[in-house]
């Protein structure tokens, strides 16, 4: 005999909202994957969220209202000499950070342990750090070996409400995001919210936090922070960065309507020059007459004659005044360009 049959309607399942340890990042209850290169710092903004959790100081909103317990689980670090006076650098409560003691038996994904020290503590986040370290002989690299452990934590942190952080170091390549993390891409596929961090090319010191998937909220600007091992950690607020600047991306190539408008802007940014001079740089560049002229009036620049040639200019306040000429009185133009007469109205100012 099988098992009785029991179906519902969605009808009669009653609706919940998503709670938050960090909206609209990190949700109670679900999976994030933090993702980055080694040595990017990671491992430091998650244990900052867990130093946060611990306070109830956390730097967006949350469903979090008093200060709570984490569970934090490394294979790399050890706890005396690193995990602990990080933890304390970050002004942790640490007698509310706990760690399951893997002394006899080494802790993976699936294991039991997890879900009765968070029912045990009231954490309201686990985290893992890093993924490779938990998996504990499932191939890491095949579907039918990650899905049955992925699932299993996912109904963990669905029945205690407990956020499930995994940290994940990045493969050297592979494209996307979603294929550069180890393992099977049903890793990225189990997390509900996907967190890449990565350094920015303005200071060695400077890092950012992209939210690269989400199927909870939409995905929301990234997050950045400074972080170095003398100064510290802090949060700096909202920033425009993007997944490919964190993970090392070629920049887009310039356009040429771009380049255009940079060649003009710079070549005529001491004054007007000979229209024939800039135009013999465009060739030079290989950009057409057509874009030229595009990124030339989407600028505003001035042509004018002098002396038989015409010249180029960027567009240049003028002074209005009445002066005489020839026994008549009459409001003119002075302009502070010296190739243009005066007299000559300017018609597009600056």
């Amino acid at each position: 005999m099988g098992k009785d049959l029991i179906i519902r309607t969605i009808e009669e399942i009653e609706q919940e909202p998503v709670l938050w340890a960090w909206k609209p990042f990190v949700a109670l209850g679900k999976i994030c994957l933090v993702q980055g290169n080694p040595g990017v710092g990671k491992s430091t903004a998650v244990l900052a969220l867990a130093a946060d959790i611990t306070n109830c100081t956390l730097p967006g909103e949350s469903d979090i209202t008093t200060p709570s317990a984490v569970i934090y689980q490394t294979a790399e670090d050890g706890y005396a000499d690193t995990v602990k006076p990080r933890l304390r650098r970050l002004g942790a409560d640490c007698s509310r950070v706990y760690v399951i003691d893997e002394s006899e038996y080494p802790l993976s994904l699936a294991d039991e342990r997890i879900e009765e020290s968070i029912i045990q503590t009231g954490a309201k986040l686990f985290i893992a750090d890093p993924l490779q370290g938990f998996c504990r002989g499932a191939d890491m690299h095949s579907v039918n070996g990650m899905r049955p452990l992925m699932a299993k934590l996912g109904a963990v942190a669905e029945r205690t409400g407990c956020a499930v952080i995994i940290i994940s170091h990045l493969r050297k390549s592979g494209g996307q995001s979603a294929y550069r993390g180890l393992g099977s891409i049903d890793i990225y596929a189990a997390a509900r919210s996907v967190l890449t961090v990565g350094k920015l090319p303005l200071d060695e010191n400077l890092r950012a936090l992209v939210h690269t998937k989400s199927n909870l909220s939409p995905l929301s600007k990234s997050q950045s922070f400074k972080f170095d091992e003398n100064g510290g950690f802090c949060w700096l607020g909202e920033c425009d960065a993007t997944v490919e600047d964190v993970m090392g991306g070629k920049p887009k190539a310039e356009g040429q309507f771009a380049k255009a408008r940079r060649l003009l802007e710079t070549k005529l940014a001491s004054g007007a020059v000979a229209a024939v001079e800039v135009m013999q740089i465009a060739d030079d560049e290989g950009i057409s007459f057509k874009t030229f002229k595009r990124a030339k009036d989407a600028l505003g620049v001035i042509s004018f004659r002098r002396g038989g040639q015409w010249y180029w200019e960027l567009p240049i306040t003028v002074e209005y005044e009445v002066y005489p000429q020839e026994g008549q009185d009459y409001q003119g133009v002075q302009s502070k360009n010296p190739l243009v007469p005066l007299g000559f109205y300017v018609a597009q100012t600056q």
